[in-house]
């Protein structure tokens, strides 16, 4: 298709504005436009709410709260045409990780090119990121080819299963063998913390980057999720497993239930690698929850890490339901480089350890003082029988003897 657009005028990247909204509805049409109706009416109902909400969370976006970067997006635009959108957000607390939420651009444009430039604008802009993710449906060939184009590399493969509520029932028939299964607070922070690493390989776990803090819940966050529960009928109900010999989490699971009975039941789920026969246990205690509220199916995820927990759900006759790949790349900033650093911060002990000497050094015959003239001990001379002496010096090469007008007229013997 030809492009409409001219080609003399230069793309601009800019912060997403309220005067984009009807771009931004145009393009997330066209978007969900091959997928299924379902996906097509989530997409109207999201751009429903963002035009509902958009002023309260561009207010929040001033000031530090956990809602500050929920409108963080940039536009392309061409004239005054919208040719793409980009939606980024932190991923952990300390925003060393950041998440590339969807990239969409209009048909007419090159969507290579605008998906490059609007990536590599955040890259540069968000100068806190050390590390990007993202996740892509692994048969979404153009999307992997733009993100592969930007430097992104596989991570993990994830698989969102679907468990119907006829198998909820059966699964919920027997009795879960759960001895120490506590209610989660922000004192058991660290122990979730543990679990969390112990459950993902070296690499994954470096580029989540995940602390302690993540794992806790800030009072206005807390209040933010009371709302948004209360307006939307749901209930959240966690628990996590606690080792007595360990003193260790060996299990976690958070399970979202919808009250009015019109969206599937969202469960998330983490066990110890050492504790995998813990997913039949775990799985008859979400469904034992899920039988409380209306009948839904139970939607959950696991990654290609946690073979043990697939294989349950393929035993057990899950549904899977959609196939991802998470991917990842690093950006190192120039910025940081040409910061300009004060003498007094350098620790030159610390920077030159390399140059000492590794043996402690011979003393040579050459120095870099000015020779010094040898001092001569002082001498005392008796040279009267009175025992009276006199001082020879360097700087007094003349005798003076003792004025002593008694002996000025002996004679000497």
């Amino acid at each position: 298709m030809t492009s409409l657009i001219p080609r003399n005028l230069s793309v601009v990247i800019r912060p997403v504005q309220h005067r984009d909204l009807d771009g931004i509805e145009h393009l997330s049409q066209e978007s969900f436009a091959e997928h299924t109706p379902k996906e097509a009416n989530f997409a109207i109902n999201q751009m429903q709410w963002l035009r509902r909400w958009y002023g309260f969370l561009k207010f929040l976006s001033l000031f530090p709260n956990p809602l500050k970067y929920r409108l963080c997006a940039y536009v392309a635009e061409q004239g005054r045409t919208l040719l793409g959108i980009i939606q980024v957000s932190p991923f952990n607390r300390t925003r060393s990780t950041w998440r590339v939420e969807r990239v969409m651009v209009n048909r007419t444009a090159d969507k290579q090119g605008i998906g490059s430039q609007l990536l590599r604008h955040c890259f540069e802009s968000i100068l806190e990121a050390r590390t990007w993710i993202l996740e892509v449906n692994i048969n979404d060939k153009e999307a992997l080819a733009l993100y592969r184009q930007n430097g992104f590399q596989r991570l993990a493969e994830m698989t969102y299963w679907e468990i119907a509520p006829e198998l909820l029932e059966e699964l919920a028939s027997s009795e879960p063998d759960l001895p120490n299964l506590l209610p989660v607070s922000n004192a058991d922070a660290q122990l979730l913390y543990q679990l969390d690493t112990a459950s993902m390989p070296p690499l994954v776990r470096q580029v989540f980057d995940r602390q302690t803090q993540d794992f806790k819940t800030s009072l206005f966050a807390a209040l933010i999720d009371a709302v948004k529960q209360w307006v939307s009928k749901t209930e959240v109900v966690s628990g996590y497993l606690f080792e007595p010999q360990r003193k260790a989490a060996i299990g976690y699971f958070q399970l979202s239930l919808d009250r009015k009975g019109q969206q599937p039941h969202v469960a998330t789920l983490t066990v110890h690698p050492a504790y995998t026969w813990l997913y039949p246990e775990l799985l008859s205690q979400l469904a034992r929850i899920a039988q409380d509220v209306p009948k839904q199916p139970l939607q959950l995820v696991s990654a290609d890490y946690q073979p043990e927990g697939e294989e349950y759900l393929e035993q057990i006759g899950a549904h899977r339901r959609e196939h991802t790949l998470i991917m990842s790349r690093s950006v190192w900033h120039k910025v940081r480089e040409s910061k300009f650093v004060s003498l007094e911060g350098i620790q030159l002990p610390e920077v030159l350890q390399g140059l000492q000497p590794a043996r402690k050094p011979i003393p040579g015959g050459m120095s870099w003082e000015q020779p010094r003239k040898p001092q001569l001990p002082e001498r005392k001379v008796k040279i009267n029988p009175s025992g009276e002496s006199i001082s020879f010096s360097r700087n007094n090469c003349n005798v003076e003897p003792p004025l002593n007008p008694e002996s000025t007229d002996a004679k000497p013997e």
